[in-house]
């Protein structure tokens, strides 16, 4: 199984909604939301972030692959999910 991350944003529904894709789909993901975090924490996502050219929330990780947004057709491509 893929090692799935995503950093969003607690107020965001697109977030909420890639958390959900996820979720009904049993898939295990981590996730941390980036307004919550600490300066830390923060300071680590925005540098990663950066360094993949993304701007928005969310911001997931299939991997080593960079989905940024909230893109189920992507998130089943590089997951093999059929439709």
């Amino acid at each position: 199984m893929p090692v799935i991350t995503l950093y969003a944003l607690s107020t965001c529904p697109w977030c909420r909604k890639a958390k959900q894709f996820f979720t009904e789909r049993g898939i295990p993901f981590s996730f941390t939301d980036y307004d919550l975090a600490d300066a830390e924490t923060r300071e680590r996502i925005t540098a990663e972030m950066d360094a993949a050219g993304i701007t928005g929330f969310p911001y997931v990780r299939i991997d080593d692959q960079i989905v940024g947004g909230y893109k189920p057709a992507e998130y089943r491509r590089l997951l093999g999910l059929e439709e």
